[in-house]
């Protein structure tokens, strides 16, 4: 094993050793339909088997409540602009009297902060985007101990079901990771040397999807995992990286990207030097943005596995249902599309990317 290899098993080894969250091991059971007929709305795919049920529901209207939503990451992100943008189109359709609505800006001291203070200025309910798979601890307690249900959105959280928060809505990352490598081995036909920029480290998001890229590749030994490098989440940080990539290993045919914003900016790397995205280097991302399907329509990439990030009617029907007493889904897991170019054009005439 070369230096390089064993820098980066080590570096999987220590991802694989961070903290388990209990919604993602979750059993799932039967499919259940979300009632929000806008262009490319999500769909709840499947649900845990353990569920949630408030003991003592007040049977209170979400129409005239103080609810909050604490967003993660800075709106620049297309991801973080249409999350935003359908939770506070779902907390008006419900008649909320006030959204307290904060962004943390990538740091996980303001988001507990952000949490604590809507708690102090009466908020009945929150939705949390959580920044990271820990940290969040005192916030929720605080909320805990006010009875005050917490709804966790695209990135699990580490605490205990029900008493921390009530469910985590969000996508299966370990299958994204492993659709991925599906989707690579049908672009590159089986036979490619990849390199792969990942999320930041610490997340259960970049550690789900490094893990199901890399238990599915094991199915193709034509493809290569030729090195992995953190993008960070960032435009500038993955084009950076690529250059690095590219002068490391000329020779690599096939990108994995874990978010699109990272791909557009490792696109501007493989351009500058002298490659063409799509054709010299195959490329493979998530998400699901207008801008990498667009490419796919125009063969500068592959493939998009989509992540759906319009989770408020869903996390608004969830609240309904917590206050009702009815029973709520720990963890709920939302469809998402694989776009190609058999399909991305009839995607970005419906609407269905953000």
């Amino acid at each position: 094993m070369s230096r390089q290899d064993n820098q980066l098993s080590n570096r999987r080894a220590r991802r694989a050793g961070s903290v388990a969250l209990a919604v993602t091991a979750a059993i799932f059971a039967a499919p259940m339909a979300m009632a929000d007929d806008a262009p490319g709305s999500a769909v709840v795919q499947n649900q845990s088997s353990a569920s949630c049920t408030n003991a003592s529901p007040s049977r209170a209207t979400l129409k005239g409540m103080v609810v909050g939503f604490s967003q993660s990451e800075n709106e620049q992100n297309p991801f973080r602009a249409a999350e935003t943008a359908s939770v506070k189109a779902a907390a008006k359709q419900a008649g909320v009297a006030r959204l307290l609505y904060t962004n943390a800006n990538d740091s996980q001291a303001k988001q507990v902060a952000d949490v604590q203070s809507m708690i102090s200025q009466g908020a009945k309910a929150i939705i949390v985007a959580p920044l990271n798979a820990t940290g969040l601890q005192p916030a929720l307690e605080q909320a805990a101990e006010k009875n005050i249900p917490v709804v966790t959105i695209d990135r699990a959280t580490a605490g205990t079901p029900c008493r921390d928060f009530i469910t985590f809505l969000g996508s299966d990352f370990t299958v994204q990771g492993q659709r991925s490598a599906d989707a690579m081995n049908v672009a590159t036909g089986g036979k490619a040397k990849i390199v792969e920029i990942q999320g930041a480290y610490g997340n259960s998001v970049e550690t789900q999807r490094t893990q199901g890229f890399a238990d599915q590749l094991k199915k193709y030994p034509g493809m290569v995992l030729v090195a992995a490098q953190t993008g960070n989440w960032s435009a500038t940080d993955a084009q950076k990286v690529m250059e690095q990539l590219l002068l490391a290993h000329p020779d690599i045919d096939a990108l994995y990207s874990h978010a699109d914003v990272m791909t557009l900016g490792a696109m501007r790397a493989i351009q500058q030097a002298g490659k063409k995205p799509g054709t010299d280097v195959r490329i493979v991302s998530i998400d699901g943005t207008r801008s990498l399907v667009q490419a796919i329509a125009g063969g500068s990439a592959q493939a998009d596995v989509e992540t759906n990030p319009r989770f408020g009617p869903q996390a608004f029907g969830t609240l309904k249902a917590w206050f009702n007493g009815d029973k709520v889904a720990q963890a709920i897991t939302m469809k998402d599309t694989l776009y190609t170019k058999d399909n991305a054009s009839a995607a970005l005439s419906s609407g269905s990317t953000y």
